[in-house]
């Protein structure tokens, strides 16, 4: 009775930290298109890491002590810099331009990327998998409506956002598997520091007084929407816990109404529909296998 209070207990901290998580990653995300008005996406990304950095450094050394702060394997965790990197001022740019609810549901199907990607590098997919990622792009057709008057190509920004994404999600593997989750959330903030610290020169713009809270908040949210996340696979099982990343579709529609009164249309919220059905699918799916293997 006491294990399965401590599972029941352990799942919903989990469940309320991965909310917590994506509640504070959509906030990260309406503050940079807040913020790129005036800065580019290189400048934002940073400043956020710069800021970002020293928490980042006291929670690995905190959670997993000194060895968290060395890596074996430093060169993989500067490929894995530039993959964030260019996700990130894809999906910046794209957020600039499209409704912070239509960008966020295209960028959803990172999960059928990565089951994609699995499959050609790593191991057999089955067809009830397979299925899932034809119906999931379904639905990105659906949202973006190419060849329709409305259709616009930086709505494929998002879904390129999606695809690097998999492949920072994938790259892990190539990191030292003695290596905690806390030294690759500290790296990667780190080396995406140093690999903007040259480009943001030819890019720089004056810090405006008025937007320094404004940095400081993304940086903050930004590595406490992380961390909440990472936090939240390591109270329950993944099956438990990742279906509530799409929230963020909830989180994601009321800020772009609220701050810049955007109202997705009804095929938005059909193909938003469809491309978290198959990604749910394709998690649950996962777990079975796992479970069966």
């Amino acid at each position: 009775m006491t294990s399965s209070n401590t599972s029941r207990q352990n799942n919903l901290a989990g469940i309320m930290t991965m909310c917590g998580g994506v509640a504070a990653l959509c906030i990260n995300d309406a503050l940079a298109k807040s913020l790129m008005d005036h800065y580019s996406p290189i400048q934002i990304i940073f400043l956020r890491n710069i800021i970002a950095l020293p928490f980042a450094f006291l929670v690995a050394l905190k959670m997993g002590g000194s060895r968290s702060l060395r890596s074996s394997r430093v060169h993989v965790h500067f490929m894995r810099g530039v993959v964030w990197i260019a996700a990130t001022v894809m999906f910046f740019t794209s957020i600039h331009h499209l409704g912070l609810a239509e960008a966020t549901a295209l960028a959803f199907v990172a999960p059928l990327f990565i089951t994609a990607l699995s499959a050609i590098f790593i191991a057999r997919v089955g067809w009830r998998r397979w299925l899932a990622v034809s119906v999931g792009f379904v639905g990105v057709l659906v949202i973006v409506r190419p060849g329709a008057a409305t259709f616009e190509l930086i709505s494929l920004l998002p879904v390129a956002t999606a695809f690097t994404y998999a492949l920072l999600m994938l790259s892990a593997r190539f990191v030292d598997a003695r290596e905690s989750m806390w030294t690759l959330l500290l790296y990667l903030s780190l080396t995406s520091a140093i690999l903007t610290s040259i480009p943001v020169m030819f890019v720089w713009s004056p810090v405006r007084a008025e937007d320094i809270w404004l940095f400081l908040a993304i940086a903050f949210f930004g590595t406490s929407g992380i961390t909440m996340i990472t936090q939240a696979f390591r109270f329950a099982e993944a099956p438990t816990v990742a279906p509530f990343d799409y929230t963020a579709l909830i989180w994601a529609t009321a800020l772009g109404w609220l701050f810049w009164g955007e109202t997705p249309d009804m095929l938005t919220f059909v193909g938003a529909a469809i491309i978290t059905a198959s990604g749910l699918f394709v998690i649950f799916r996962e777990s079975k296998v796992a479970a069966e293997s």
